[in-house]
């Protein structure tokens, strides 16, 4: 069986993880990398034994050898390098957010129908075994009953101190939404693809907790480790959201909310919901991947362990290990690349992962948000 040949652009934390995920398949081979010089190129290729190095991804999009790019860049970036991958005529895989803003990621929605390509947008929390399941106990077999109220939070700590700083502080770079568009996308696409329910309409309260950072006026992983001094370091106003909580409204007419905090001490990357049925309550936790809570009324509660054997089939497949073997973030991508590349392969039917459309659909709520949040009212969502 012939393998097919991918490309990534940017090798930043992402890339890697796509490489390392695209291995695990068998039927995919990692042939060519880019980054933004032919010295780093040559360099990541290197360490990541991949063959073939551009310094420039048009190089790597005129490659013919290369079937499908996944687009690993900064933010900003992503826009113009999907259409250029688009217009190679290349399939595409991209990091989230698809765009900077709805119009953008309305122009890729559009581009991708009329060029024919196979698109997907790494919304990799989808494909983990109990949200799965928590999908088919939903959605497919009655378990929870309507929907009452959702809640939920997605809480991290790496901008807890006003001297922490990365590029996803420049609005120029990552957007005029952060909290939100880069990791409270994430939760809005859960809850939505667990419970079937669309977000229409949304009430945000946005708050920027450090209105002044420190940046580090050296070059940051240069002096990794390195405690730096107040003159190496410089004032920055920050206009973006450290913190956000967000009430909802789904097309069912059920009602919830949301909290985006990146500045809350001990939380790593706690991605967590709870569901309230008119049958059951489920709530997940990201930071404890292999627990699915099960909550009732007229009998104990339960914790369903991720067990192959326990769940529904639909999710048993998103399941590689026996139970008591832990399954958790590197495997999310994996399956979503398994239903992506099995698509293009022909093994799989399709309709089994994010497209560009569930991409734009995200921007869509954040700009949204951002309106809300500035005319602090209810605002609808414009898809």
């Amino acid at each position: 069986m012939s393998k097919i040949k991918a490309g990534i652009i940017g090798t930043g934390f992402i890339g890697p993880a796509h490489i390392e995920a695209l291995r695990r398949l068998g039927f995919v081979e990692v042939a060519a990398v880019s980054e933004r010089d032919q010295g780093l190129a040559d360099r990541k290729a290197a360490e990541l034994s991949i063959p073939k190095a551009y310094g420039d991804y048009k190089q790597l999009l005129a490659d013919p050898e290369i079937q499908v790019v996944h687009n690993c860049t900064p933010n900003h970036l992503h826009f113009g390098v999907n259409c250029d991958i688009i217009a190679a005529g290349k399939h595409v895989i991209s990091e989230k957010p698809l765009a900077m803003n709805s119009t953008e990621s309305r122009e890729l929605v559009n581009r991708v129908e009329k060029a024919g390509v196979i698109n997907a947008i790494n919304f990799n929390y989808r494909y983990m075994p109990l949200v799965q399941q928590a999908r088919a106990m939903c959605q497919n077999h009655d378990d929870v009953g309507r929907v009452l109220a959702v809640q939920g939070s997605y809480l991290q700590d790496w901008l807890f101190k006003e001297t922490d700083w990365n590029w996803r502080l420049v609005p120029e770079l990552s957007g005029d939404s952060r909290a939100v568009a880069d990791v409270g996308s994430h939760w809005c696409d859960l809850i939505q693809y667990v419970t079937g329910l669309k977000i229409t309409r949304v009430m945000a309260d946005l708050v920027t907790l450090h209105p002044t950072r420190k940046r580090p006026k050296v070059e940051v992983e240069t002096y990794a480790g390195k405690v730096l001094t107040p003159e190496e370091m410089e004032d920055v106003e920050i206009g973006t959201e450290d913190y956000a909580s967000i009430l909802l409204e789904f097309d069912s007419g059920a009602h919830g909310v949301m909290t985006v905090n990146q500045c809350a001490a001990g939380r790593k990357n706690r991605l967590f919901y709870e569901i309230n049925g008119s049958k059951c309550g489920l709530s997940w936790d990201q930071e404890k991947p292999n627990e699915l809570w099960i909550g009732h009324r007229d009998r104990p509660n339960e914790v369903l362990m991720k067990d192959p054997s326990l769940l529904y089939p639909e999710a048993r497949e998103y399941a590689h290990y026996p139970g008591g073997h832990n399954e958790a973030y590197p495997d999310g991508p994996k399956n979503l690349f398994r239903n992506v590349y099995g698509f293009i392969a022909g093994n799989r039917q399709g309709g089994d992962f994010a497209t560009f459309l569930d991409g734009h659909n995200e921007i869509a709520i954040c700009d949204a948000v951002l309106k809300s949040g500035r005319a602090k009212q209810w605002v609808d969502v414009e898809y």
